[in-house]
Order: C-alpha cells, then structure tokens, then sequence
C-alpha cells in the first residue's frame, strides 16, 4: 500500500522547479514588474532602471551575507549601524588626515572588520544569542559614529568617485557599480551553493549539534560570517559616502529592515537551515521594484515604511501558513487513498 500511495503522489507532484520558493518569488518579481510598467507612468524606462538599481545596490549586498548569517541560525541587525560608523570614520580620515583617498576607503573597510569581529566574538566566543549582541551593537556602533563625526558633515570627496557611484553604463541606465555588485553576488551563490562551507551552514541552521557531530566548526563559521557582514556593511557605507557624496553619523540609517525583509521575502527562513540566493536576490529586486513603483505614484515615504514592514511580516508568516495547508493537503489525501483502497479490497474480498 506504501508503494501506491508513493506512486499516486510522485504523479500527482508538481515538478520541483515549479514547487520551489525560488520559482515562486521569481514569478511574484515578473508579475509585479509588468504590472508597475503598464500602470505607473514612466515606469519602463532605462532612467527608471538606474534610478532603481542604485536604490537597491546597498540592501542587495548586505542581503548576501546577511542570507548566510540567517541559514546559519542567527542574525545581524547592526549592519546599518556598521555602515554609518564606516562613513563617520572615511569622512574624518579624509578630512584630517591628509591620506589618499584609496587609503582611506581601504582603511575604512577595516572598520567593518573589527565590528564584524567584535559581534562574532561575542556570539561565539562568550555564546551570547545573536539577537541581543547586534541590538546592542546597533545602538554602540551608530553612537560610535555620532562620538568620531559629531553632528559635521564631510562632502569635499573626489569629483571623480563621486560621479563613478552613479554613472551608467553608456545609455543602458544600468549603473556601472552593478558590476562590482554582481561578482559579490556571483561570490557568495558559489560559497552558500558549491562549497562544503556553504553546505555546512544548512546543516548549522536545522541543528548546531548535529552539525558539530559531522565535523563542521560552528564556532569559527559563525564568526567568519560575521565578519563578512561586518566588511560587506563597511563596503556599503564607503558606497553610500560617495553615491551621496556626503559622510555623516546618520547614513544608512534603518536600511537593516529592508535587508531582513527582502532575505526572509526570498525564501531564506527566519528558523535557519533553508534559503538560497537566487532567491534573495528576487526578493531584493522585488521590494525594490515595489517601493520605487510606489514612490514615483508619489506615495508617501511613511507609507513606504509600512509596505516594507507588511512585506517583511508576510515573509515570515506565508511560510509557516503555506508548510501547514501542505501537510493538511497531503493527510487528506492520503487519509482518501486509504480509504479508497480499503474499500476496493472490502469489495474484493
């Protein structure tokens, strides 16, 4: 019977390209996208593309390592925070100590280390839960950055690098930074997909121990992945510097939610253990293409907030809905194949 009831699910399964989170985004991110080209003016256009593209560079490369901490178990919301303090740290070097500018965005990158540094050691050194650790960090490290500014801002940066964070890439509107972004993209889907490290962090997010049992270090990978949110933030905030070409306490400020909401909107789950980046890539491109759509509808900013904060309590809850009315789908049909089969071996008796 075991065997029929297996046989009758195999046929009645959708293939599992068409069952996937990843399809399913995937889709959701098509089906917004034309819908925002008929509907809001001047939508579908190359400077609408470039415009979007650089709203979403920051949230897309902290969403990489970001989808990594997650898998693993944990997370990080101090990565805005990260990013200001890196801006604070860049503007004041620049303004005071007389050093290259390539010197000083290198140096600046070396905040991102520490912080990332100072969360792992914490979570993995003093086994302290995640959740608290970059709370608290959040609130240091942005005051950290108001301590090393104040309330100043820096914007005599380089016309030069200035002009590079947004300029394109002849008349295709794509900005010229994506590429940049693409091969960190292209990084972390071979670390998470094609390495043993990247396999190891499902096994860390379903079960620490278990994960510890077959040889992976928990500790030393949960510390590295933070030190990658930790350089990635600092990459963004030395981006943020230039793109706006302003340095100060308050950049990136509230970007975390985004980040937390486009991973979890592209299928990584809150619990660990399941995610990719394809995915989290869609979900990106889907809140950007979302709220961009919204904006030139000249729909408020408080507005905007609030579909951000809808769409990262959807990304939490759709799962657990979704995995429930599976598995009722699933026992009633197997409760009606029981059934049936008992009936036709009654009759066959």
């Amino acid at each position: 019977m075991s065997e029929v009831l297996t046989d009758i699910q195999r046929k009645r399964a959708l293939p599992r390209w068409l069952r996937g989170n990843d399809a399913i985004i995937i889709g959701a991110l098509i089906v917004v996208a034309l819908v925002a080209c008929l509907t809001v003016r001047n939508f579908a256009s190359t400077t609408t593309l470039g415009f979007l593209l650089i709203q979403i560079v920051p949230i897309l490369l902290i969403a990489m390592p970001m989808a990594l901490v997650i898998i693993s178990g944990e997370i990080d919301l101090s990565v805005a925070s990260t990013a200001g303090l890196t801006s604070a740290v860049m503007g004041v070097l620049w303004r005071d100590s007389g050093l290259d500018i390539w010197l000083v965005m290198l140096l600046s990158l070396v905040v991102g280390v520490l912080c990332g540094a100072f969360n792992g050691f914490l979570i993995t050194v003093l086994g302290l839960p995640s959740l608290a650790v970059t709370i608290g960090t959040l609130a240091l490290f942005r005051g950290l950055a108001l301590v090393v500014i104040g309330d100043n801002k820096v914007s005599d940066f380089p016309e030069e690098l200035t002009t590079l964070a947004t300029a394109k890439i002849g008349a295709t509107g794509i900005p010229i930074v994506m590429i940049g972004v693409l091969a960190i993209v292209i990084l972390f889907g071979v670390l998470l997909h094609f390495t043993p490290f990247g396999r190891g962090l499902y096994a860390l997010g379903y079960s620490p121990e278990a994960a510890t049992f077959v040889g992976i270090r928990v500790g030393r990978a949960k510390f590295w992945l933070f030190v990658a949110t930790g350089v990635v933030s600092a990459l963004v905030g030395v981006y943020w510097t230039l793109r706006f070409a302003s340095a100060g306490p308050d950049n990136a400020t509230g970007i975390e939610l985004s980040v937390i909401a486009a991973v979890l909107l592209g299928g990584v789950s809150i619990f660990g253990g399941k995610g990719s980046i394809p995915g989290v890539v869609a979900g990106v491109l889907l809140i950007g293409v979302v709220t961009y759509a919204l904006r030139l509808g000249k729909v408020p900013e408080t507005t905007l907030t609030i579909v951000t904060g809808a769409l990262l309590v959807i990304s939490v809850l759709a799962p657990s809905i979704a995995a429930r009315v599976r598995e009722r789908v699933r026992l009633a049909r197997v409760h009606r194949e029981v059934q049936r089969l008992s009936t036709a071996g009654e009759q066959g008796v």
